[in-house]
């Protein structure tokens, strides 16, 4: 495997790299964003958000439209707000300083997984095609329409811009009719896989979602289960 490591910091750079070499993984070092932008093809980035010449933001969002790996956000920003706009620039993962070496390893084979899952096994395209989450009747709760097998959904006849991990999301939710989610079902149907050490990304997802719904009670926490949509009913 072959990793970008965005990483100004000398000792963070130097000490996480030789675990990542210990473990087999290559890596490819460099300590600025416009370097990152203009290094080699990897599988995988590891990118801090405070560099000294372009915000790690800015990478993200630049290295999302012209790539198609993972990137997990290895930042000291740990504010929900922060691991938001993470989220949002393109970011698969997010991870807070400091952490283990452990649960970064885990969370770089989580995302590869799901990346694996997601292409296609043939096809002249890198990018991986997006699948329906079911096939499912469309879903309706007031102005809010979602066609889970078209991947669309509008509010007030306006199409959504939804990543797609938060189309994912609501379309788990819309069909569930206004029953309760586990957590644990909706990290599984989303991510196809258990998020390791946290399942915080989850959390910020459904921050993300309420925020793109206008009405953040339409989806309703059920404290210590999952979350719900509130009374969603499927066209007749």
């Amino acid at each position: 495997m072959r990793v970008l490591l965005v990483e100004d910091d000398d000792r963070v750079a130097a000490a996480l790299g030789d675990v990542l070499r210990r473990h087999g993984v290559l890596v490819h070092r460099v300590s600025s964003g416009r370097a990152a932008l203009s290094a080699h093809r990897v599988d995988l980035v590891l990118l801090d958000l405070g560099l000294p010449d372009i915000d790690g933001l800015a990478v993200c969002r630049a290295l999302r439209r012209v790539v198609d790996v993972p990137i997990i956000a290895v930042t000291a920003r740990a504010e929900e707000h922060e691991r938001i706009a993470g989220l949002r620039a393109g970011a698969d993962d997010y991870v807070v300083k400091p952490y283990s070496s452990a649960e970064l390893l885990a969370r770089m084979e989580a995302v590869l997984r799901r990346s694996h899952r997601a292409r296609p096994e043939a096809g002249p395209s890198p990018v991986a095609e997006p699948q329906p989450v079911a096939s499912a009747p469309v879903v309706r709760l007031g102005a809010l329409e979602v066609d889970p097998d078209a991947r669309r959904a509008t509010l007030s006849g306006a199409e959504l811009k939804l990543s797609r991990k938060e189309f994912d999301l609501l379309a788990v939710l819309a069909v569930a009719h206004g029953a309760v989610c586990s957590r644990e079902l909706l990290l599984d149907r989303v991510w196809g896989a258990t998020i390791f050490g946290s399942t915080r990304t989850l959390d910020v997802h459904v921050a993300t979602l309420r925020a793109k719904l206008g009405d953040p009670d339409l989806v309703e926490t059920v404290r210590g289960v999952g979350y719900r949509m509130r009374s969603a009913v499927p066209l007749s």
